[in-house]
């Protein structure tokens, strides 16, 4: 799969994981959507300052694995982009490495002319 492809299907689970957060928490525990897009963006970031909380069982087990499930969406997204990103240096260096090393076998040949 590409990279973007890999963005692009890993974005689509963290919008819907948003989604259903968002609205779990909005019927169950009523508050405001603005609210529980909020603690749902929160609990996916780990950021979790704490002033939300689920209150009724039902939320508390499904924050637990709203939170598994999401942070694992989360990470898989960020080691995509640093994946990719390392990719993009490392043949950069390829790169350069590979221009240095036609210059310096110029430079030996021009030696062994003159000599």
């Amino acid at each position: 799969m590409k990279f973007n492809q890999k963005i692009i299907s890993a974005l689509v689970v963290l919008v819907v994981l948003l989604l259903i957060g968002t609205v779990y928490f909005h019927q169950v525990e009523e508050w405001s959507y603005v609210d529980s897009f909020y603690f749902s963006t929160m609990t996916l970031t780990t950021v979790g300052y704490g002033d939300f909380t689920p209150t009724t069982d039902y939320s508390k087990i499904f924050t637990s694995f709203y939170a598994i499930f999401g942070i694992g969406a989360m990470l898989y997204i960020i080691g995509t982009i640093i994946g990719k990103f390392v990719f993009r240096q490392e043949k950069r260096f390829e790169h350069l490495i590979s221009r240095l090393h036609i210059r310096k076998g110029a430079k030996i040949k021009e030696i062994k002319k003159s000599q």
